[in-house]
């Protein structure tokens, strides 16, 4: 048996840094043999704990390095019948892992569980659990809406980890040192396209993008890395892959990433040979292969709740949030979709609910994102034939309407009690779970007030004492047809503007929780009359004898927008320099100040231009008596009609301009010139990410193109003499300005990505543990 040359060292370039590489094997895994995937199949369907396809067991068998390890584990002996796998008491059911070495392009990037409380351009595929007569898989399946959609969704996964975080040079010095926590997985397409069986990481995500960053080079950008990946596990052509001889999809992919392997171990081998092996040689040794611990097998506990189905992705999330208790803890907002949705689904696993399951599980789809906006008209079509707008506003208004039902209400507050270990659970705290479900839409538009509005619901949200009662939503295109059935006492109205007020209110920052400090703030710098939690004051604003209240939700539901922040949120304008383009027809987003007296209930001062709402105008709306005597009008003068706040006539007068009335719906306001249209063919209709990717290299080129441009100008100077200079001042002047306006954008740009550059939740920093 011939003897292995013993593992080397030595420093390569990274970058501008010189990087140590520790134990780089000489020679990298070969090719496994069919005979060698053949035992792992047999010892796994031969395990009485593991209940896999055998296109499952192939998968597993393709990606690791060590077949004859992995099989040794499986096989069953008399003092272990279960073998020699892994063992993990969850909640509610057991886990049996493989631990082994896999190939990093054997390995896709799965569900990450802090993206529940984040909006992302490709949608997640729609998870299902997997059973074989009544018992659980350890698998389930994802579901694409086409190729496409699969290798958009990897592109998305592995450049929005590395543009939060990456551990490449670490990784290049150490190789990835940490298990990933992996499991089989079933990719079927809603487009007819053919099925396959591949593995993908649930834990360690960075890690796994971080090697590809490695392999990838020190020059590359996350969006080079990205398409690198993609590329690499589904081939440079968008297409399926041309079968050959009638075998499967899998078996096709699985052949194109052997080669693309082989070619990489022909590079490997001719590189170690050199006295000092160069830079790509390390890349591939750190990188061909990850530690890995992969899921096979699952039984549910005696008594379990959930159905047969939901068993094992259940108990993965469970191993996910105890790894993120202790290492690296998620943040509050991705605790909450995580209570929230699995409570959920344990209310419907149970069965015991006055809501039909059928009924749930549309609530389900919609709180998570699997039934998109557009379906409301159809999922919630009502026997009258009055059937709801297909908008954002309006998923958020059935959705607390069938989450706070009585006769869900209170076994939703006792899953979640459960899950999360406490006692009790009122109702702020069942608010506060609700915020991230509700935003889920328009996170990435009103980002810049997403904490605001959290808190908001921390502090009570829309749960006023009727939404939680008996009520049905009233739908309508135009929410003022509202207030006059509501001033009459129909607590459908109510509780409609209740909710879709209080929700455009609460995400457009004009609805805070009050704190000490609110009260000493000026109006215009979100103070506010009286302290009042927010559910109490969008309850009071909804009472029958409140026209002013009901009036003020009404209009901020008509004119709410899901794609933009309002005026009235965006103080960040007074810092940020923004060029207005001439003869832009865009219609400004605003909220008003409502006034009774007004045909149109829009406040106007002396010079017919609408007045702004502010906090303060929806806190005192709320109750103006006890406003005034917070504030009598000897002590703060409250503009009326025909005065003139300084503030608002000033710098904003061009930004009030009304515009049509939205009845509800959001009008557009962005250009149109990067987005798809609807006759485009789907394989044009490519994600913002890898277009803003081209647009930063065009940015780049851009500015250094002026600069090179202003190299040569200084260079021609003396030739053009004194008689007249270079560029003229008129036009110095201008490109000074412009130049100011780039600088500034670029600054902003800079201090929110070092704000906002964080280790992902479902990592640990490397330091700490390891890669």
């Amino acid at each position: 048996m011939p003897v292995q040359a013993a593992p080397r060292s030595f420093t390569v370039q990274w970058g501008s840094e010189s990087v140590l590489v520790s134990n780089v094997e000489s020679e990298l895994p070969v090719a496994t043999a069919d005979a060698d995937l053949a035992k792992v199949v047999e010892a796994g369907r031969a395990n009485p704990v593991t209940l896999l396809p055998e296109a499952a067991w192939q998968a597993v068998a393709r990606a690791t390095t060590s077949p004859d390890g992995v099989a040794v584990q499986l096989r069953p002996t008399a003092a272990e019948p279960s073998g020699l796998l892994m063992v993990e008491n969850v909640d509610g059911a057991t886990l049996h892992s493989v631990v082994t070495r896999v190939h990093l392009s054997e390995m896709l990037p799965g569900i990450q569980p802090r993206t529940g409380m984040e909006v992302m351009e490709i949608p997640d595929p729609q998870v299902q659990g997997i059973t074989d007569a009544d018992r659980p898989c350890a698998i389930v399946r994802y579901r694409y809406q086409d190729l496409a959609h699969l290798r958009n969704h990897v592109w998305q996964t592995i450049h929005g980890t590395l543009s939060l975080n990456s551990y490449a040079p670490s990784v290049l010095a150490r190789k990835v040192t940490r298990n990933l926590i992996a499991h089989p997985v079933e990719i079927a397409f809603e487009d007819g396209t053919e099925s396959f069986h591949t593995l993908v990481v649930r834990d360690g995500i960075t890690r796994l993008a971080s090697a590809w960053a490695v392999l990838a080079g020190p020059d590359a950008d996350a969006a080079e890395t990205a398409g690198l990946a993609v590329d690499s596990l589904f081939g440079k052509n968008t297409a399926a892959p041309a079968a050959q001889g009638g075998s499967p999809l899998g078996q096709r992919l699985a052949a194109n990433r052997e080669k693309w392997r082989r070619s990489l171990r022909e590079e490997f081998a001719r590189g170690i040979t050199e006295e000092q092996p160069g830079t790509r040689t390390a890349q591939i040794a750190q990188t061909y292969v990850l530690p890995a611990q992969i899921a096979v097998g699952a039984e549910g506990h005696p008594g379990h709740l959930l159905a047969a189905e939901d068993i094992f992705d259940d108990a993965i999330r469970s191993v996910l949030a105890s790894v993120h208790v202790e290492f690296k803890q998620w943040d509050t907002a991705a605790q909450n979709v995580e209570v929230a949705t699995r409570a959920l689904k344990r209310v419907i696993q149970l069965g015991d609910s006055l809501v039909p399951k059928d009924d749930l599980q549309i609530v389900y789809g919609l709180a998570v994102g699997r039934i998109p906006v557009e379906e409301l008209p159809r999922v919630f079509a009502a026997d009258t034939g009055c059937e709801p707008p297909g908008t954002a506003l309006w998923r958020s208004v059935y959705l607390v309407h069938a989450l706070t039902r009585p006769e869900l209400l209170d076994p939703l507050k006792d899953q979640a009690k459960a899950i999360k270990g406490g006692k009790r659970m009122g109702l702020k705290g069942f608010a506060e779970l609700l915020g991230p479900l509700i935003d889920l839409p328009w996170r990435s538009y009103k980002k810049h007030v997403t904490t605001q509005a959290r808190n908001a619901w921390n502090n009570g949200g829309v749960l006023t004492s009727d939404v939680i009662q008996e009520w049905e939503p009233r739908p309508t295109d135009d929410f003022t047809n509202l207030v006059k059935p509501a001033l009459a006492g129909d607590i459908d109205a109510r509780c409609t503007l209740a909710v879709a007020g209080g929700v455009a209110l609460i995400a457009d920052k004009l609805l805070t929780r009050n704190v000490g400090s609110a009260l000493m703030a000026a109006k215009e710098k979100g103070g506010v009359p009286f302290r009042a939690d927010v559910n109490q004051v969008v309850e009071d604003l909804s009472q029958q004898h409140n026209e002013l209240g009901l009036w003020t939700l009404a209009l901020a539901a008509n004119r709410f927008r899901s794609d933009a922040l309002p005026e009235n949120a965006v103080t960040m304008r007074q810092l940020i320099h923004k060029q207005k383009t001439e003869g832009q027809d865009s219609t400004p987003y605003v909220h008003f100040k409502v006034d009774l007296d007004s045909p149109d209930r829009i406040e106007r001062d002396a010079d017919g231009v609408p007045v702004m709402l502010h906090q303060w105008d929806v806190v005192w709306a709320s109750n103006p008596e006890r406003a005034l005597k917070a504030h009598p009008p000897k002590a703060v003068v409250i503009p009326t009609r025909g005065e003139t706040d300084s503030t608002d006539a000033g710098t904003h007068r061009a930004a009030w301009l009304p515009g049509p009335d939205l009845g509800g719906r959001p009008q557009e306001d962005h250009p149109q010139e990067d987005r798809p249209r609807e006759d485009q063919p789907r394989e044009v209709h490519r994600p913002a990410s890898q277009r803003a990717a081209e647009h930063r290299q065009v940015l780049r080129q851009s500015v250094t193109g002026a600069r090179d441009s202003l190299d040569r100008l200084l260079l021609l100077e003396p030739e053009v003499g004194n008689h007249t200079p270079i560029v003229p001042v008129s036009v110095l002047d201008e490109l000074h300005t412009l130049l100011i306006g780039l600088q500034t954008d670029v600054e902003n740009l800079r201090r929110k990505a070092t704000r906002e550059e964080t280790v992902p939740e479902d990592e640990e920093v490397p330091e700490d543990a390891g890669v």
